[in-house]
């Protein structure tokens, strides 16, 4: 019976050498901790990293879009029906957007002119540069920049009449405006500055001042010719008497 039992004994060991001898070696894991770590270890998904860094830029591209869209839709029913005839429905119906969106963008119908405005002074900071770029005069600068800006405006007088009436290009009325005057106020006392260097503009005056007298002066005869639908139309040729009322003044 001792015999059988150490018989037995010895075939189960050897069963459960054979079986040890199959199995897999154990990954040698220095500590518990390391293996616990490695477990824990996250999986990055390029895909997903990258589609997390997209999709703001998407959707500010696509807001941008809709902004765009809201004022080139608005001035084209401006431009057909008037600004006082066009209403903020007939805005959203054409986009088949709805009211609480056109809000999230513009807070009123005033607003989108605003965004006329700043167009404005961004293209009178565009046609500045390029005078600053040129060798002309301070005169030739002056006549060509203001009747460039007038042939501008006069094409397009009932939209330019709505922009004046909202004062939507006035900086007090509208302080947002503030920085987009200033960028292109500060190219005229530019011009102005290399004008008393050159000695063709005087020096009686600061630059500041002369700036703030000719652009004052373009201001209100826009402003005049865009209300007065009784008097001259062209204002090109209001401009251009106010340029050269300027220039006469301005001389050393």
């Amino acid at each position: 019976m001792a015999r059988e039992r150490k018989r037995r004994g010895e075939n189960r060991n050897m069963s459960r050498a054979k079986r040890a001898q199959g199995r897999s070696p154990a990954p040698p894991y220095r500590s518990s901790k390391k293996r616990h770590a490695l477990k824990q270890k996250p999986v990055h998904s390029p895909t997903g990293m990258k589609a997390g860094r997209e999709l703001p830029g998407l959707r500010e591209r696509k807001k941008a879009r809709l902004r765009r869209q809201i004022v080139e839709t608005a001035l084209r029913l401006f431009h057909k029906r008037g600004y006082e005839r066009t209403r903020i429905e007939d805005i959203v119906k054409v986009l088949e957007i709805s009211q609480p969106t056109f809000f999230r963008y513009f807070p009123s119908k005033d607003a989108v002119l605003r965004e006329v405005g700043k167009k404005g002074f961004a293209c009178q900071t565009e046609k500045l540069k390029l005078e600053l770029s040129s060798r002309a005069t301070t005169a030739e600068r002056l006549r060509r920049f203001y009747e460039t800006m007038a042939k501008l405006t006069e094409a397009d007088r009932p939209l330019w009449q709505a922009v004046v009436l909202a004062g939507a290009m006035d900086p007090v009325r509208s302080p947002d405006m503030r920085k987009s005057e200033e960028a292109s106020v500060s190219l005229l006392r530019e011009i102005l500055a290399q004008g008393q260097d050159r000695g063709d503009v005087t020096r009686a005056f600061p630059v500041v001042h002369l700036a703030e007298f000719m652009e004052g002066l373009f201001n209100t005869v826009v402003r005049q010719w865009a209300v007065d639908l009784t008097g001259p139309h062209k204002l090109t040729e209001r401009v251009r008497s106010a340029v050269e009322f300027f220039l006469r003044a301005a001389k050393p």
